[in-house]
Formats: structure tokens, C-alpha cells, sequence
């Protein structure tokens, strides 16, 4: 009896057996599924930083007596409206710059050859290029295939944006229009010192994409005024569209943002001039210091305080996350995360210490000094 009850399993080790077996199978189900809905959390984590964004605006349309779906319409419509101006005004441009370089193709090689020939002593010429890169007829048939597989494949790429931009879109529009009933439901199932948590939260996080929305919106339009009056004097065609472009690739694209906004007004002024492709380069250059360190912290601490440092370590961070949905709605939530913590959690008052002595509390003892 002693041997045999040295051998017997406790009643409850079946249960805690099954327990983990089931815990781990549903850990492997979630994660699967979240794996495959991970493209619709970002449209709805995309729909609602945009909804936090539009919502002030239809707030203050409501205000004055609109109803709210189609104060709602009336906003996506409109930002919609303007993304679509500034695509139409680019496709002249892009149509252009490509005839320009198939055009000139011909005198840049002629040009590089010479170049070429006198550095290095040699006697290349543009004929001999050619003809090593004549293609024969089984070579011209395998490259059409491929450009043919590459325009189907651009084409359901295509397709598949239109599907993003069509979703998000959509989530935002019932996030907004339905967003004081969304509210009331989420707080329904809440206790009153949690709604107050929730409610609050939410608020928080409206100022505060609100006041980037804002921020952005302004330096944009400032960077699309400055950049279209120096294109105008340098005399580099296509000086608004490229602007508008600059003005917003620059301000919504952290980071990359600012690279790929100066790419195309230099390749415009390039293929006209090489000197107007210089000076305009030094403007840029010149107006990205001004930028960043008088325009942008003065407009931001007007609409969100946060720490450059702070910044740069959040668009890394949502970048490594989130790629560049990550790094476009990093900012926000870390001054939404910021201000959150600044509201919930204590802050005592710091002990004297020449660690923590800061340049003006230096200043104000010097003076103070007989």
C-alpha cells in the first residue's frame, strides 16, 4: 500500500497538466492569428491616430450646428481632396523629368566618355558601348516577359494600396463619427474611476496628435511658401507642385522624410543646370537649420512639447516597430505617453547635488553672488 501510494498522482496534477497543455495552445492560436491580422491592427492603430488627429476639426463643426457624419465626410473629403491635387500635379512633372532624361541620355554618355578617355588615355566610344549591349532576340523576348510580369505585379500592389488607403479611410470615418457612442460603450463596462482614467486618456490623446496635426500642417505650409519663392528665383520649372511636395514628403516622412523631399526638386534643377541644382542644394540646406533649430521647437512648444532626444529615440523605436506607419505615429503617442505620465504619476521634489545642477540654476546662483 505505502509503494503503490508513492506512485499515485496527486488529484489535482491532471487538471494543472491540462491546464498548461490548453495555455500553450491558446498562446500559438493568438499569436497565429494576431500574425494574420497584423496588417488590419495597423490600418485600425493608423485609423485611429488619424481620427484623434481630425476629430478637434469636426468637433468645432458640430459646434456650429453640422451634423456630425457629414461634418466627418466634409473633413476626409477635403484631405483627400488636397492628396489627390498634389498627385495630379506631380504625374505632368514625373512624365517630363522621365522624357528629359531618355533625351539627354544620349549627351551624358558622349559627355562621360570623354571624360573618361582623357582621364584614363583610353579611346571608348559610345558605339562599342552599344554594341555590347545589343540583346539578342531571346534576350529581347526574356526582358519584355519580365517588364510584362513587373507591370502585373505593380499592378496588384497598386490594388492592394487603393485597398489600405480605402479601409483606413473607412476606420476613420466611424472612428470619428462614432466616437462619442464608441466611448459610451467602452465606459459601460467600466467602474466610474476607471472611465475617468479612460476619458481622460482619450482627451489626452486627442491634444496631443491634434497638436502635432498642427505642427506639421504649419511647418509644411511655411517650408511650401519658402521653397516655391526660391524655385521661382532660381527658375527651376514645376516650382509649386515641387514645393507642395517638399512641404509635405518633408514634414509627414520622419527622418527619410526630409532626404526624399530634396531628391526631386535637385533632379529637376540638375537636368536644367548643375550650378541651379548647387545653389538650390545650399538653400535646402540652409533652410533645414532654420527648420530644426528655430521654427520647429518654437511652433512645437506651442503645440507638443518634446524633447529632441525623445523624439529621435521615438521614431527609431516605432520605425524598428512598425516601419514607416511606426515612425509617422511615433511622435504623438510618445507626447501622449509623456503627458499621460506627467498626469498620473508622482513627481517629488529633487535634493540639491551638483549632479542635478542645471546650466540656468548656475546662472541664477551666479548671480545672485555678492
Amino acid at each position: 500500500m505505502i509503494g503503490r501510494s508513492r506512485h499515485t498522482l496527486p488529484n489535482w496534477a491532471p487538471r494543472l497538466v491540462g491546464i498548461v497543455i490548453a495555455s500553450i495552445v491558446a498562446t500559438i492560436a493568438a499569436g497565429y492569428v494576431l500574425l494574420q491580422i497584423s496588417n488590419l491592427l495597423s490600418w485600425l492603430l493608423v485609423s485611429l491616430f488619424l481620427s484623434f488627429a481630425l476629430e478637434p476639426i469636426v468637433n468645432q463643426l458640430v459646434h456650429r450646428g453640422w451634423s456630425r457624419n457629414i461634418a466627418t465626410s466634409v473633413v476626409l473629403l477635403a484631405f483627400g481632396g488636397m492628396a489627390v491635387v498634389l498627385v495630379a500635379a506631380m504625374i505632368p512633372l514625373f512624365v517630363q523629368q522621365v522624357t528629359e532624361v531618355v533625351k539627354q541620355s544620349p549627351d551624358w554618355l558622349t559627355s562621360l566618355l570623354s571624360t573618361v578617355n582623357s582621364v584614363a588615355g583610353t579611346n571608348i566610344s559610345s558605339t562599342d558601348i552599344i554594341d555590347k549591349l545589343s540583346l539578342s532576340d531571346q534576350a529581347v523576348t526574356n526582358y519584355v516577359t519580365n517588364i510584362a510580369n513587373n507591370v502585373l505585379g505593380f499592378g496588384r500592389q497598386l490594388l492592394y494600396v487603393l485597398l489600405q488607403v480605402l479601409a483606413i479611410l473607412l476606420f476613420t470615418f466611424y472612428f470619428v463619427s462614432d466616437g462619442p457612442y464608441l466611448r459610451r460603450v467602452i465606459c459601460s463596462f467600466l467602474s466610474p474611476r476607471q472611465q475617468k482614467i479612460v476619458l481622460t486618456t482619450w482627451e489626452i490623446a486627442i491634444e496631443k496628435t491634434g497638436g502635432f496635426m498642427v505642427s506639421r500642417i504649419i511647418l509644411g505650409g511655411i517650408s511650401t511658401v519658402a521653397h516655391y519663392i526660391a524655385l521661382t528665383i532660381i527658375g527651376v520649372p514645376f516650382a509649386l507642385p515641387l514645393a507642395i511636395w517638399v512641404g509635405v514628403v518633408s514634414q509627414f516622412l520622419p527622418i527619410i522624410g526630409t532626404y526624399i523631399a530634396a531628391a526631386l526638386p535637385l533632379l529637376v534643377a540638375v537636368l536644367q543646370s548643375p550650378t541651379d541644382a548647387l545653389v538650390l542644394m545650399v538653400f535646402i540646406v540652409a533652410y533645414q537649420q532654420l527648420e530644426n533649430y528655430i521654427l520647429g521647437p518654437k511652433i512645437a512648444a506651442h503645440t507638443m512639447e518634446l524633447h529632441p532626444a525623445v523624439a529621435f529615440g521615438a521614431v527609431i523605436a516605432g520605425a524598428s516597430i512598425g516601419g514607416i506607419i511606426g515612425a509617422f505615429v511615433a511622435l504623438p503617442i510618445a507626447a501622449m505617453l509623456q503627458e499621460i505620465a506627467i498626469v498620473y504619476l508622482n513627481r517629488n521634489e529633487v535634493i540639491e547635488s551638483k549632479l542635478t545642477e542645471t546650466t540656468t540654476d548656475s546662472v541664477l546662483k551666479n548671480k545672485t553672488k555678492p
